[in-house]
């Protein structure tokens, strides 16, 4: 019995449209999602810190922190999370006795909560103690793997207050170097960047039009106790997306913004990381086993029936097929590029091109994330998830 790769014109036609529309998205978030600039920042600012076995990367984000422009105040909180390396010992010497800085110790999350939301519920709480309860400026939850210009800080805050929300999530430029790294993470920005336009979600107290980074979180300090803080995401695998929901149940603006050259995150250094990394949580990312299997299969189809067509239909459905392609490849470029904030080099367009093999790398990643959680076998930093 014979297969046929070459698609129909009905099926290529659509997924192309599809694609066309993320491409039409995409083109209109480049022109309107906000930009971080700097300004002077009078009020307190307070920077928390989650840090689990960070030893190789702690000491870089607190030189960053600690040359930090055009802030008034600030106040850094590094919350050693029951480490078992020496991310103590080099943040306090990376500290170099800076009085802003310091250091606490947490011995692991407690029952119902896992360990990131509970070292930054940890570390806010402490970071309360020091705040005028009349003035308590602002919050801000930074990964330990995140690089900072000087003035990133400052242009977050500015963002916070020009646009009157209680959460800005500046979105880090995503660095990516080994294969796995440079298939899966641009997917990050582009996932939403090519879906949900920017203008009208960054307006919206919907939940479902949410987007965040939990790298980094710049919080109202005032709206985030008020909420109840971690404590609403106590349990939750993706609690960066969550808090931000939970804002907006509550009435709160949340906004994304890009980071650009501001801030940049390296999360993975090998594909062991990154695939741990993402099937911790990707098993919650679609509601249920059914939606993850219907999701992916319509991602699957949309980045698969485009080239086949282009490669081996005829008339029509090659041209459809090769519209289809080219718009996915362009979303991706102009994704990347407003992310980096910089015009798109040769490999971006390479990593591009991928990107059907970055849609397959990334179901079997969903797949594999199910079937770990099923068998209880899903792991971070040396702790299980449940």
């Amino acid at each position: 019995m014979r297969v046929s790769c070459r698609p129909s014109l009905r099926a290529t036609r659509a997924t192309a449209l599809l694609s066309l529309a993320g491409a039409a998205v995409t083109a209109v978030n480049s022109c309107t999602i906000p930009r971080l600039r700097a300004r002077r920042v009078v009020e307190p600012v307070t920077v928390v810190v989650p840090a689990r076995n960070e030893e190789s990367r702690v000491g870089d984000l607190i030189a960053d922190l600690r040359n930090q422009t055009l802030l008034d105040t600030l106040r850094v909180i590094v919350l050693d999370d029951d480490s078992s390396d020496g991310t103590a010992a080099v943040a306090t010497s990376a500290f170099a006795g800076d009085s802003r800085f310091a250091l606490v110790r947490g011995e692991g999350p407690p029952p119902g909560w896992l360990g990131k939301n509970a070292a930054c519920h940890v570390g806010a709480t402490h970071a309360a103690r020091l705040m005028d309860p009349g003035r308590p400026g602002v919050l801000i939850f930074l990964d330990a793997d995140v690089r900072l210009a000087p003035d990133a800080l400052a242009a977050a805050v500015t963002e916070l207050r020009e646009s009157g929300a209680d959460l800005v999530s500046p979105w880090p430029r995503q660095d990516a170097v080994t294969p796995a790294e440079r298939l899966i993470q641009p997917l990050l920005c582009w996932s939403w960047f090519s879906t949900l336009p920017v203008p009208v979600a960054n307006r919206s107290t919907r939940p479902s039009t949410v987007v965040a980074c939990g790298q980094f979180l710049v919080f109202d300090a005032a709206a985030y106790y008020r909420l109840g803080g971690h404590t609403v995401v106590a349990g939750s695998h993706t609690e960066d997306l969550d808090i931000a929901r939970a804002v907006r149940r509550r009435g709160g603006r949340t906004v994304v913004a890009v980071a650009q050259d501001r801030a940049h995150c390296r999360m993975y250094t090998d594909a062991t990381a990154l695939r741990e990394g993402y099937t911790r949580w990707l098993w919650t990312a679609f509601g249920s086993p059914a939606g993850a299997a219907v999701v992916t299969t319509v991602a699957a189809a949309t980045c698969a029936i485009a080239p086949l067509a282009m490669l081996f239909g005829r008339g029509r459905t090659r041209a459809w097929g090769a519209a289809g392609y080219l718009a996915a490849t362009a979303s991706r470029v102009t994704a990347r590029a407003v992310e980096s904030g910089s015009a798109p080099r040769g490999r971006d367009v390479a990593d591009a091109a991928a990107h059907p093999l970055s849609i397959g790398a990334f179901v079997r990643l969903v797949a594999v994330s199910h079937r770990d959680r099923r068998r209880r076998r899903l792991q971070w930093k040396g702790r299980q998830l449940t």
